[in-house]
């Protein structure tokens, strides 16, 4: 089967960087499917792994995460699906990627493909869908007030795929009042049609933004992208007994400054179920499930805004390189081989 991956981590400006090569196609056990992927999207994480990881124990990587497909073959333990059944979901970050004609995956993160939605259409939502729903739901708790601010949520970072899908879902299962930042005139029009109420900039102080829009102080932030670089405001900004969630890689954070208001801090990261194998594993198919039945009725939309081609090196390495950039807006597919 054909598939894209790497062998040395590095720079994406480099030929080798992604390459297109040839692997045996794998078999389904236990509880796998096995998928022909029809379409692709591109994450942050794509790029991160790409840049540092080396593969280990095996002379290639596969990369993705985000697909839609049809399965092939099920394993002998699979209970929820049948060959043919069409799916989406994001995968695990301890197996091979969606970069490839065929994957196996476990049953338990996989849901149906939204039928209302083609396969790139729907391929840009996994990943970012999971992220945003168990930070809200599972994180943040955010259909639990606060004491103060109980109604009103800041998203740092509102562009992008997940803080797109953060704001759809916060307007389509909440009544809570949706601020996000973003920088350009493009990226703020398209927040507002994602349902933001406010949109501030992130690239200029956001404490006095947020004061200056008169609702007072926010019981809930989630910051996506750069929280190093907001945190000061953060703090200064939250209302006393917030809770505050993140999911970007801040190489420090010192978390002394939110204990004066006794802000609570979690931390998202939308692998852990199946790299760990928690035993509420199967929560993130069943979610996925619902976004799926939210999409069908018209509540929310994929954030998919481009399809950059075919699943390939040259058109990987392309997306990568915008990816990195800080650029994209919503999410980037690509759809077949």
């Amino acid at each position: 089967m054909k598939a894209v991956a790497y062998r040395t981590a590095g720079s994406i400006d480099r030929e080798d960087s992604l390459q297109d090569i040839t692997l045996d196609i794998p078999t389904a056990e236990g509880r796998d499917l096995l998928v022909k992927i029809n379409a692709v999207s591109v994450n942050p994480v794509d790029t991160k792994l790409r840049l540092g990881v080396a593969p280990e124990g095996a002379d290639w990587r596969v990369l993705g995460f985000d697909a839609a497909g049809v399965v092939e073959a099920v394993g002998s333990e699979v209970q929820n699906f049948k060959p043919g059944d069409a799916v989406f979901y994001a995968g695990s970050i301890a197996r091979p990627g969606t970069n490839s004609e065929y994957h196996l995956v476990d049953e338990r993160i996989v849901g149906r493909k939204p039928a209302s939605l083609s396969d790139a259409e729907a391929a840009a939502l996994p990943l970012t869908a999971i992220t945003a729903w168990e930070m809200l739901f599972d994180r943040l708790n955010v259909k639990r007030a606060t004491a103060q601010g109980g109604s009103i949520i800041l998203v740092i970072g509102g562009a992008g795929g997940v803080g797109s899908i953060t704001i759809q879902l916060l307007r389509a299962l909440t009544n809570l009042t949706v601020i996000a930042t973003a920088s350009r005139v493009e990226t703020q029009e398209w927040v507002l049609e994602c349902g933001a109420h406010h949109v501030i900039n992130h690239r200029e102080s956001l404490a006095p933004q947020v004061e200056a829009l008169g609702l007072g102080a926010p019981g809930f932030v989630f910051s996506i992208t750069q929280t190093e670089q907001h945190f000061a405001d953060i703090v200064e900004l939250i209302a006393p007994q917030g809770r505050f969630g993140l999911i970007d890689d801040a190489e420090v954070l010192n978390a002394m400054p939110l204990k004066r208001k006794a802000v609570s801090l979690h931390w998202e990261l939308m692998f852990t179920r199946s790299l760990f194998g928690t035993p509420d594993m199967a929560e993130q198919g069943k979610l996925l499930e619902e976004v799926a039945a939210l999409v069908d009725a018209g509540r929310i939309r994929s954030t998919a805004t481009e399809v950059a081609g075919k699943i390939d090196a040259a058109t990987l390495r392309a997306v990568h390189g915008r990816i990195e950039s800080g650029s994209a807006r919503g999410k980037i597919v690509l759809e077949g081989f």
